[in-house]
């Protein structure tokens, strides 16, 4: 493939529970290098056994960053983590010409793969203030306030995220410029190049391992876990599998019974939308997660 001119980023992806950790600590420790989680919930040290974090042992084989790195009761965007992931590939590409990003969170990914729009500073206040109109009056409101200022970002945005309206109405709030103004789509020169790894598996294998997580994820605690972080429900990190479940058990929608079949399945669902995602991506060279011998020599022939 050429000498690289620029530092490698190599990413491993796939869906939930397909061993994306196991590689990422087998590869970093045969490179000498560190691990970037780009899991967009493992950042949150108030959100363990549902993010199926590594366990202090596996933390303990290689560095990691961005692991319990911020609090709940903070929101952290996919364009910040892509500001702050790249400040720090460039400080561990100074150490080693490769560093290694793993998770299964495509937007977060995406970021440090592309590149991202810069964005105003914005006085921290407006968004406290945003989060406080979302309690109060619910996020319906605040989308009619998006659609009114912006309505390009307002025809594209996910309106069930009020991560996204909240973050592109505090943008317009703060400069009284449309966010859309902002976000410029330019393809972007990268301080690093990027090869990325995808794990796959027998899909009714893949769906024994999810079970058999979500049973281990159970017996640890799951549901008091949950309860714990009742009062951040409507955050956009707990508005997921694995918490959205056990909120509704809470609530009396469902028994436990029912509560973790749902669980089961939907992080099996949660798993295909996971390999539909990546498999847009046409350069993402593809492996069973026993194919060790096999990824280690593509990342020798990428680095020579």
């Amino acid at each position: 493939m050429g000498i690289l001119s620029k530092p490698l980023l190599i990413s491993i992806v796939g869906p939930t529970a397909v061993g994306k950790t196991t590689l990422a600590i087998e590869l970093a420790q045969w490179l000498n290098t560190e691990i970037i989680s780009a899991d967009s919930r493992q950042f949150y040290k108030e959100m363990t056994i549902g993010t199926a974090k590594p366990n202090d042992g596996e933390l303990a084989s290689a560095q990691h960053h961005f692991i319990n790195s911020h609090s709940i009761e903070s929101l952290y965007s996919a364009g910040e983590f892509g500001r702050d992931a790249l400040n720090m590939m460039t400080k561990l590409h100074q150490q080693n010409n490769a560093v290694i990003a793993v998770g299964g969170s495509g937007l977060y990914l995406k970021a440090i793969w592309e590149g991202f729009d810069e964005m105003p500073e914005i006085d921290p206040e407006v968004r406290n203030t945003l989060n406080q109109e979302l309690e109060s009056s619910g996020l319906d409101r605040l989308l009619l306030e998006l659609e009114r200022s912006d309505l390009e970002y307002y025809q594209e945005v996910d309106k069930n995220n009020g991560q996204r309206v909240i973050r592109a109405l505090e943008v317009i709030r703060g400069t009284g410029k449309p966010f859309s103004s902002f976000r410029k789509n330019i393809e972007k020169e990268l301080p690093h190049a990027n090869l990325k790894i995808g794990l796959n598996m027998d899909r009714e294998i893949l769906f024994e391992r999810i079970n058999k997580r979500m049973d281990e994820m159970i017996a640890q605690g799951l549901f008091e876990e949950a309860k714990d972080l009742l009062e951040y429900r409507d955050h956009n990190a707990l508005q997921t599998v694995g918490y959205s479940e056990i909120f509704g058990f809470m609530d009396g929608n469902y028994d436990k019974e029912e509560t973790v079949r749902l669980l089961k399945r939907n992080s099996r669902r949660y798993a295909k939308r996971q390999l539909t995602w990546f498999r847009r991506y046409d350069d993402i060279h593809w492996f069973q997660p026993e194919q060790l011998s096999q990824i280690k020599d593509l990342i020798t022939e990428t680095l020579l």
